[in-house]
């Protein structure tokens, strides 16, 4: 509060040297049983002294750029002023922000302030309806910075022309960090009836800082992006490690099945490149293990790619950096051209469905690119078609849906997933999250949120961020939510999400009541009548 009153857009430059709001736990957004007592929520995490001192917090509290440091001179303070204003006008360039400028100026000028996009926010509702993470906030204040510092009336006129704000280093510092208190969801686009997109501003914001002034968080840039472009892996495996990892994951498969499958690497002229995030192989192999068995029964011609840029379908670039993320798909189209294949199929990862299929396009089109589909109309069509024979009673536990953003807002896949689990699970016990499909709510842990561990950040994630997901989560089992005697298992089809739901499970203690967490294609194999004993290793724990 200031004054007495909520603060907005136009405080962004008040109170300088002090922390613009606060978090107060008590108003964050109620909960479904088990969690309907506010004591058993995690215990919040505040900045502590001396990271205050050190990083920029003064917006909520909360670092997520774990590399923006105070400044320490009036000249330090001025250059970070500079480079917003080079970075503002350079996004405002037809000439330098190509594919982007038309959506950016139609956002820019056409608001009409109704806050529909409010409604439809996650963080926003999850946070008790604090103004700074209302989807116009940021926006607004890009607004206003353009005004002032780009149009006449603006320079002459400010107080005037709602252009009153004064661009200080601690502004750009609370700029920053509000631009990383949004998923990059789109839920707002989504529901605006002038079809206007409040996330883009976020992205903008996060691209000037970026490309401007070398400022990201370092999980997305330095062991993201730069790794990445190092090693072929935003985890820095080798092609070495790589190659045995495969190896040791189909001596697992046969281990577990009692079936000898190979996984074909680098096979040239295959009809399908399947590429994985390379995430899966680390922290759920069982996931690149089901999709050799169920491509390999099916009799596909396909293949994994063991070139530096082939075997990670991750693209962090899209989330903060155009230059990177164009480095990394051209980078990945050429692995994919090398092999000689017919189409890359992208599989469980939202992240990479946008960057590959949607997002690339931009980079990278024409005739030479190859092209990218998504593995679900591809299992939908092998599971209806009765390629595999299917047993819904293996899998005889409940589970929900979780539709990563990227599947059903960016691609409009809702159907195939469905049809795969009503395929596999028995009648009644697939419970749907309401809402659900192109409306469901991101799982807070979107646009990098998942891997962003720095300080306090995880504290945000699985108390803001995510609440609205694990609130969907309870209402969807209902009272079966607090009964530990009950499996119940959130399909997750996406490494980013299955990320945020590993971590929300372990914050929330949501083991004591028997909640897991998994793939689409893990259900699946489970459901084969082909194997003696179950795929999914809670049930083997049985």
């Amino acid at each position: 509060m200031i004054d007495g009153r909520k603060i907005g857009p136009r405080d962004i430059d008040k109170l300088p040297g002090e922390q613009l709001t606060f978090i107060d736990t008590k108003n964050l957004m109620p909960l479904p049983a088990p969690f309907d007592n506010p004591d058993t929520w995690p215990k919040w995490q505040e900045a502590k002294p001396e990271w205050k001192e050190k990083y920029a917090a003064n917006l909520d509290g909360i670092i997520a750029i774990d590399c923006f440091e105070t400044p320490k001179t009036k000249e330090e303070q001025d250059e970070l002023v500079r480079k917003v204003l080079s970075g503002v006008e350079k996004i405002l360039s037809a000439e330098s922000n190509k594919g982007i400028i038309q959506c950016l100026n139609l956002s820019m000028e056409y608001c009409a302030k109704c806050n529909t996009c409010a409604n439809a926010c996650h963080v926003f509702e999850a946070s008790g309806y604090n103004e700074i993470y209302r989807p116009t906030y940021r926006a607004e204040v890009l607004r206003m910075i353009v005004k002032k510092y780009f149009t006449k009336s603006g320079k002459l006129m400010a107080k005037f022309v709602g252009a009153d704000i004064d661009l200080t280093w601690e502004v750009v510092a609370r700029l920053g960090e509000s631009a990383y208190r949004c998923n990059l969801c789109r839920r707002c686009n989504q529901t605006c009836p002038l079809a206007l997109d409040n996330s883009l501003f976020a992205k903008e914001i996060r691209k000037i800082f970026s490309q401007e002034m070398g400022i990201a968080p370092k999980p997305i840039f330095e062991k993201g992006d730069m790794l990445q472009l190092k090693t072929g892996s935003s985890t820095g495996v080798t092609k070495a490690a790589f190659l045995d990892t495969v190896e040791f994951l189909d001596e697992d498969c046969a281990d577990l099945t009692g079936y000898e499958y190979t996984t074909p690497i680098d096979k040239k002229g295959a009809d399908i490149l399947l590429i994985h995030n390379a995430g899966e192989f680390m922290a759920w192999p069982e996931n690149p293990m089901a999709f050799t068995i169920l491509f390999e029964e099916a009799g596909l011609d396909w293949t994994l790619s063991s070139d530096l840029m082939g075997y990670d379908n991750v693209n962090y670039g899209i989330w903060h950096d155009d230059m990177l993320a164009k480095k990394i798909a051209v980078a990945q189209n050429e692995a994919a051209k090398k092999l000689g294949v017919q189409r890359i199929v992208i599989a469980e990862c939202g992240h990479a469905h946008k960057a590959a299929a949607v997002v690339a396009d931009r980079f990278y089109p024409g005739k030479d690119r190859v092209p990218v589909q998504s593995f679900l109309p591809l299992l939908r069509d092998l599971v209806m078609k009765g390629t595999y024979d299917l047993d819904p009673s293996r899998n005889n536990f409940l589970t929900t849906l979780h539709d990563p953003c990227n599947y059903v807002r960016q691609m409009g896949i809702v159907k195939p997933q469905r049809d795969i689990l009503n395929a596999v699970m028995p009648k009644g016990n697939f419970h749907e999250m309401e809402p659900h499909g192109v409306n469901n709510y991101c799982c807070g842990g979107g646009s990098g949120f998942a891997i962003m561990n720095s300080m306090n950040f995880s504290y945000f994630r699985n108390n803001v961020s995510a609440r609205k997901k694990l609130s969907q989560i309870l209402n969807a089992f209902g009272e079966a939510s607090a009964d530990p005697s009950i499996i119940k298992y959130i399909t997750a089809p996406c490494s980013n999400c299955k990320g945020t739901m590993r971590d929300l499970l372990e914050a929330w203690h949501m083991a004591d009541y028997n909640f897991y967490y998994g793939g689409l294609v893990e259900l699946v194999v489970n459901a084969m009548t082909k194997f003696d004993e179950p795929f999914l290793e809670f049930l083997r724990d049985e």
